[in-house]
């Protein structure tokens, strides 16, 4: 069976001339992308349209959904993005209501923003140990749902694995949901690699939701921004979902990344096992090499599922988590995912390398061991005894909402100083990036707490978007100002 690769080999070694885009004309000397210029062509005779496919991609979705086990599957060359927002549009009317864990990507809240929609979020779970989000357990949505006015929601929408690898019970959730007559979608752009080994969790797709979308560059051997999606069930339109995948998609989608999720979906139907082996070997390597540190530790699978997830989590209040990130990057040429207030997170694959790992676990001993004596050194002179970090404080509440997103976002807005924002109505989203979860979102009052959560994350060294830091002359000298937009009051 012909597929995508082979075939655009194929051009590639034809006499066939193009006259058509893109402008590179498949010319190998054009630039130093010489090798992916090759294939990469536009929608021409023989290649099928993403749009309109009832060709060769079609037959790759088809392969790709008979690895998943969805009833239907939907290559995306816009990342799970354009996924996300394409699900919670065809799943929920213009102004509609949907139940979602505050955890939620950006990519949920534009959705939401630009469909008018109305967002009741499901209780905050945290895991107060790591400052981060807990999963969801079925009668968390239950509850979630009887406490709703009944008839008024359309959809649940809940992300596992969180992007630290943490999984709710996506199958007694997807009763939940479907007994209430309610469509599930999970944002599983981390679990990609779910479900291709019985050692490995479950994929959302096996345990009965009805919208699942995949990063599959994540975990996976795939390019930047591709992505799947996947369909089960008949409780979404799937021509109304197939718009908006047309809508939120690019008009001239890369053959080049097409041809990656499709070579991806080969590698895993033909070593998937193989991938499950080196990444269990690799995260037990880690795990067992540094159980025995006094200051770093690796969250156990018990609490986050994920294997390719390693949290590398500080037990000590004399290093940061973005100090941790810093120096693995900087001393050691190790770049993490991301830091969080007092832990690094480590992506791990299939595909990485015992070489990257052993230098991993060597940096971290090193660390450990700096750590320690840096500490005796402090307590011999003060005579202070060892102390562990406590857990971060992390407050579960919300912030009050005034209004919702999309009519904030549209209000004229204003730049407040962050030391007088208390009580002002935020006209911007603020997170933290990675991973790319609001803080506050537009329409949510701005609290003490959070003023002053934003500006430890600032000194920290975090990377905060939405705070807008800018220097200006005090009676001190130069001084770091920080501004948040909100909404101009009247």
């Amino acid at each position: 069976m012909p597929d995508l690769y082979s075939e655009l080999e194929k051009l590639a070694g034809s006499d066939i001339y193009p006259f058509h885009m893109p402008g590179h004309k498949r010319n190998v000397e054009s630039t130093p992308l010489k090798g992916a210029f090759r294939c990469d062509i536009t929608e021409i005779d023989g290649f099928d349209n993403l749009h309109d496919e009832n060709g060769i991609i079609l037959k790759a979705e088809e392969r790709a959904n008979n690895l998943y086990g969805a009833d239907k599957t939907y290559f995306l060359v816009n990342g799970s993005t354009c996924g996300v927002c394409s699900a919670v549009s065809a799943a929920v009317p213009v102004g509609g209501k949907i139940l979602a864990a505050r955890g939620s990507h950006k990519s949920f809240y534009h959705a939401a923003y630009l469909r008018q929609l109305n967002i009741e979020y499901l209780p905050v779970r945290m895991i107060k140990k790591y400052g981060i989000y807990d999963g969801y357990l079925a009668e968390d949505i239950e509850n979630a749902i009887a406490n709703s006015e009944k008839g008024t929601v359309s959809a649940v929408f809940i992300t596992s694995p969180t992007y630290e690898g943490v999984c709710s019970d996506i199958e007694g959730i997807s009763k939940v949901c479907h007994e209430a007559g309610i469509v599930l979608i999970v944002d599983a752009a981390h679990g990609a690699h779910f479900g291709f080994d019985k050692r490995l969790p479950r994929s959302a797709v096996q345990c009965g939701a009805d919208i699942v979308i995949h990063s599959v560059h994540k975990t996976l051997p795939s390019m930047t921004q591709t992505a799947l999606l996947h369909v089960k069930g008949d409780r979404v339109d799937r021509e109304l979902l197939k718009r908006f995948l047309r809508i939120y998609q690019s008009s001239s989608p890369s053959y080049v990344l097409l041809s990656s999720i499709d070579l991806c979906m080969k590698e895993m139907e033909e070593h998937g096992g193989e991938f499950a082996d080196n990444l269990l070997k690799y995260r037990k390597m880690l795990e067992n090499s540094l159980s025995g540190c006094r200051n770093i530790a690796i969250a156990g699978l018990d609490e986050l599922k994920d294997p390719a997830k390693a949290l590398i989590y500080l037990q000590t209040e004399d290093m940061t988590g973005q100090q941790l990130y810093d120096i693995l990057r900087e001393e050691y040429h190790l770049q993490m995912e991301m830091a969080g207030e007092r832990y690094a997170l480590a992506i791990l694959s299939g595909w990485d390398k015992k070489e990257g790992i052993d230098r991993l676990i060597s940096a971290l001993l090193d660390i450990d061991r700096r750590i320690s004596q840096c500490r005796e050194n402090t307590a011999d002179r003060s005579g202070e005894k060892e102390t562990k970090a406590d857990a971060p404080d992390i407050e579960d509440k919300l912030p009050h909402r005034a209004m919702k997103i999309s009519d904030a976002w549209d209000k004229e807005k204003e730049s407040v100083p962050l030391c007088r924002a208390e009580g002002r109505i935020s006209g911007e989203f603020i997170a933290l990036y990675p991973p790319g979860i609001p803080l506050i979102v537009p329409g949510e009052i701005f609290d003490r707490k959070r003023i002053d959560e934003f500006n430890k994350y600032l000194d920290y060294g975090m990377n905060l978007q939405g705070v807008l830091t800018k220097e200006r002359v005090g009676k001190k000298g130069i001084i770091d100002g920080r501004e948040v937009i909100c909404v101009r009051q009247r």
